[in-house]
């Protein structure tokens, strides 16, 4: 694969977000799509939002240029599948939801219905998965019965799981493009047989893309931000990886060409390495709320990120943490699906474990040394007012002489 038309899709995507956003900007100050601050939110300030659309201009862009280079798998792609089109139409629904949420509101469930329809679109454009290579099995093809509800459901977890992560300035925008640039390098390196046809090219065009529109939103939305890309923004993003990682893995034909590891040498567990955190931040947002009785999308400020503000670091270094362990899980995963190597990944795995307890324990320790501080006085009192109460003097913890 030849890797000079991917840079210049990338360059064009990056250009016209940069571009793009102030003009979106001043355009959601006069129609009113600010989000204002409140008790389950960080920001201080009102801040426009509705930083999808010029995202969604990127990615359109993006696409035609792509459709205009004289490049051999671009124009096979165009030519021979509805996909990228798909793509369009699937982005262009999530977007129009997510505006009309970043001005009005929406309900929880009309957002669900949005995202399942834009799932839908995606299938019935061939975006779905297929097949995909299973050691010990090799190729496993899976029957529309399996296929159509297995999309849907990765394609409407991929959005909730972006959307979920957008709660500080820049987080969604930096994970989104690390995630792409992860997924872009593993599906260009990975093989792709002679022949036989392969998601490799599409899925490194959404990639680029994704990648491209995030990073030249992230100047604008890195804290202080200036403009947030609310939900048209996240489940943009969440859909274009969503299809770049169905392509790139659910109809590819071929076993990994590295990797000694057994669990990593299943194409379909990369994405979910690569977007790691997102993910778990998901699962432990359900687990959490179910546990306490509440709805699933109940909004809280306990998801990961708020956690290590709670610990003491500045929305800046939350942020920066976050992007580190990020890469780190991407790398690793690269690292084993793509090079032959225990010790080089260990050695990865061993940084990174470093890095993060470096880097996040320093910081709780106070905050813990606080609270049992905090517990141990009033403990304290308890047992002083307990003992005033029985009729025992809290100076000496003698009783008073009877009369």
């Amino acid at each position: 694969m030849n890797l000079t038309p991917y840079l210049v899709v990338f360059g064009a995507t990056f250009l016209v977000s940069f571009l793009a956003t102030p003009v979106v900007r001043k355009l959601a100050l006069k129609v009113g799509a600010v989000d204002r601050p409140s008790d389950r939110k960080v920001h201080p300030r009102p801040t426009p939002t509705m930083g999808g659309l010029a995202l969604f201009l990127a990615i359109v862009v993006g696409l035609a240029v792509a459709h205009q280079l004289h490049f051999a798998d671009f124009q096979r792609l165009f030519r021979t599948s509805l996909e990228p089109t798909g793509v369009l139409v699937a982005c262009a629904v999530v977007v129009a939801i997510g505006i009309v949420d970043d001005i009005r509101g929406i309900a929880a469930p009309v957002k669900l219905a949005g995202q399942i329809m834009a799932a839908g679109l995606l299938v019935l454009f061939g975006v779905q998965l297929l097949y995909f290579f299973f050691p010990g099995q090799g190729l496993l093809v899976l029957g529309s019965d399996l296929a159509v509800p297995l999309t849907v459901i990765w394609v409407v977890g991929m959005v909730n799981a972006v959307n979920l992560i957008d709660g500080l300035d820049g987080l969604a925008a930096g994970m989104v493009a690390i995630a792409a640039l992860a997924f872009f390098i593993y599906v260009f390196q990975a093989p792709s047989p002679g022949g036989l046809p392969s998601g490799n090219a599409g899925a490194a065009l959404l990639s680029a893309l994704a990648a491209g529109a995030a990073l030249g939103f992230l100047p604008w939305n890195f804290h202080p931000s200036k403009i947030f890309m609310g939900d048209s923004g996240s489940m943009l993003l969440g859909i274009l990886l969503a299809a770049a990682t169905i392509m790139g893995v659910g109809r590819n034909f071929a076993p990994p060409s590295g990797g000694d590891l057994a669990a990593f040498s299943i194409p379909v567990l990369v994405p979910l390495v690569i977007l790691a955190v997102p993910f778990l931040d998901v699962v432990l947002a359900i687990f959490r709320r179910m546990r306490r009785g509440r709805p699933v999308s109940h909004a809280d400020k306990e998801h990961i990120h708020h956690r290590l503000m709670d610990f003491g670091h500045s929305h800046r270094q939350a942020v920066l943490l976050m992007y580190l362990w990020s890469a780190l899980i991407s790398g690793s995963a690269l690292a084993v699906a793509l090079l032959n190597g225990r010790l080089l990944v260990g050695g990865i795995g061993l940084v990174a474990m470093l890095i993060i307890v470096g880097t996040a324990i320093p910081r709780a320790w106070p905050s813990i040394r606080a609270a049992r501080r905090t517990d141990a006085s009033d403990a304290l009192a308890a047992a002083a007012v307990e003992r005033e109460d029985s009729g025992v003097d809290p100076a000496d913890g003698t009783a008073p002489e009877p009369s």
